[in-house]
């Protein structure tokens, strides 16, 4: 069936599997606004408007980078350029996601309705940061650094900003792993003209611009379970997240890329999942009340 295998194509070209990214510091914003689990409409809602708010940016992206992605010989087999998917059919997709990011953002409460073409805008914004900047990898950051934010509107209806910490630290992580995956379109983005910190710097000083990036997250995660009082478990959390950071900048070096491959991207989402797990078992155990 034709429409069944454009949906596959479709759940391929926006990497789904993927949203895991950002979705559980989403979660970790949601709880903290919550002072524990939100309610049950607002948790549906906040990870339906997540998925097809990345849905939308991914497509998006696929689209504003069609002729790149046709040029590069890493790229060049995804659905647009191969012929797969028609433009057409990718732009249908991106306004079906977009309407659903609208209608969930609607479903939790004004201001989240309000402030979502803000959301959009961002989160397509970055698909062109790369022709004009080196720094379009805290702009991919900052698309996915505005989920707790944007989950802690949803369920509060107005924004802490010590949950910035939150966004700060999920922006800098990202712009991190973004550096590092650049890494291996260095000589592309020279030929094409594209910018990113791997093309003026070169490999190696990138890669320790990735670990400073990191570190720079760790220590706003640090600075998070200071300021909303959380304990023990959030402590070890983070200890993990350095442990597997540790490990994940490990695998790369400057003459060694091969590992930058999709268990690298699993390695960024179990970072995620953990990060939430210890910070969710800390809210419910510990500070439900005090928060």
């Amino acid at each position: 069936m034709p429409l069944l295998k454009n949906a596959v194509i479709t759940l391929e070209m926006i990497k789904w599997e993927h949203s895991v990214f950002a979705l559980p510091f989403a979660l970790c914003g949601a709880m903290l606004a919550a002072r524990g689990i939100p309610t049950l409409h607002q948790l549906l809602w906040i990870i339906v408007a997540m998925v097809a708010a990345r849905s939308a940016a991914m497509a998006f992206n696929r689209l504003a980078d069609a002729s790149i992605d046709a040029a590069n010989p890493r790229t060049r087999a995804r659905a647009l350029p191969r012929g797969t998917l028609t433009p057409d059919f990718v732009r249908n997709f991106v306004a079906v996601s977009s309407a659903v990011f609208v209608v969930a953002a609607w479903q939790l409460n004004r201001v989240a309705f309000f402030l979502a073409p803000v959301a959009l805008a961002i989160i397509f914004l970055y698909s062109y940061t790369k022709r004009w900047t080196r720094w379009s990898h805290l702009v991919l950051g900052f698309a996915l650094g505005i989920a707790p934010a944007a989950a802690w509107i949803a369920v509060r209806g107005s924004l802490d900003l010590r949950i910035l910490l939150l966004t700060a630290a999920v922006t800098f992580w990202v712009a991190g792993f973004d550096v590092l995956y650049a890494c291996q379109d260095h000589a592309f983005d020279q030929q094409a003209g594209l910018h990113s910190v791997p093309r003026y710097w070169g490999i190696s000083k990138s890669l320790w611009i990735a670990r400073f990036l990191h570190l720079f997250m760790l220590l706003l995660l640090a600075a998070l379970i200071l300021v909303f009082g959380l304990g023990l478990l959030s402590s070890l959390g983070l200890g993990a997240v350095f442990l597997l950071l540790t490990y994940e900048h490990s695998l790369v070096s400057k003459d060694d890329l091969s590992k930058l491959n999709s268990a690298f991207f699993t390695m960024n989402g179990v970072i995620a999942v953990i990060f939430f797990v210890f910070l969710a078992l800390d809210l419910l155990l510990h500070h439900s009340s005090t928060i």
